[in-house]
């Protein structure tokens, strides 16, 4: 909704109208002292009206310059492009893993991605929060920490493959990788999580969704490119030496 008043207001005024609404989420971007845009989940007539309304009694006279509805049709064009834009970030992550490193470690790194996006996914869905362009933006965020944070775990493991002992076994290389990284890991995701809960708290609730979806995928994405990512790729590694041993 784009709105003109008669007389000057504030954005805390006007959020404290759309908070009697369960309009917490609300974007609101003050353009002038009396004109507001003003961006809430999809309202029927009534629900904008009563907004309207309740604008006019408790602030001043409310003009509605535009007043525009973003219905399903559009919700599902949003999920589509976001999708787009997962598969193909699923494939180019396919392609540099596998020319930097080999392709089971490739399918290894987007087994972990994919994890990451699912437990975002599952959890704004348990919670029932808006999904926007802002959430995609998030999550096409944490796909890629989650795949640096695997592409340093496989480097390392890549280097202890090359100054391994005679004898040593490629699971005993892959934990003293894991172990050599772990702390980086770590170290990092905190840093990050803490800017992000000093963003939670001090951003104000229109950045908060999106805040909220970067630390669960940051999380994540720690959890999955240590204990997903490297571990799969190891086992996909013993799967291919077994018939070669079968046939020695």
């Amino acid at each position: 909704m784009d709105l003109k008043f008669s007389n000057p207001a504030t954005i805390e005024q006007v959020r404290g109208v759309l908070n009697e609404f369960e309009l917490e989420g609300a974007s609101i971007q003050q353009s002038s002292e009396d004109s507001f845009l003003i961006r809430t989940r999809e309202l029927n007539e009534e629900e904008s009206q009563g907004v309207i309304s309740k604008l006019n009694s408790e602030l001043s006279e409310v003009t509605v310059l535009r007043d525009e509805r973003v219905g399903p049709v559009m919700g599902r064009e949003l999920i589509m492009k976001a999708f787009q834009a997962l598969a193909l970030a699923t494939v180019l992550i396919l392609i540099y893993v596998a020319w930097r490193f080999e392709f089971k470690q490739g399918i290894a790194a987007i087994i972990a991605v994919l994890h990451d996006v699912v437990i975002v996914v599952g959890v704004f869905s348990i919670l029932q929060f808006e999904v926007d362009s802002s959430f995609v933006a998030a999550v096409l965020t944490i796909v890629g920490f989650s795949l640096m944070d695997t592409i340093i775990i496989f480097d390392r493991t890549r280097e202890n493959i090359h100054l391994k002992k005679k004898g040593e076994a490629l699971g005993d290389i892959v934990n003293r990788s894991l172990w050599q990284t772990m702390s980086r890991s770590i170290n990092t995701t905190l840093a990050i999580v803490i800017l992000l809960l000093a963003l939670l708290v001090f951003g104000g609730v229109t950045v908060r969704h999106m805040v909220l979806a970067l630390m669960i995928g940051i999380i994540s994405g720690a959890y999955s490119s240590i204990f997903i990512a490297a571990p799969l790729w190891y086992d996909f590694k013993s799967l291919e030496s077994k018939p070669r041993a079968a046939r020695a």
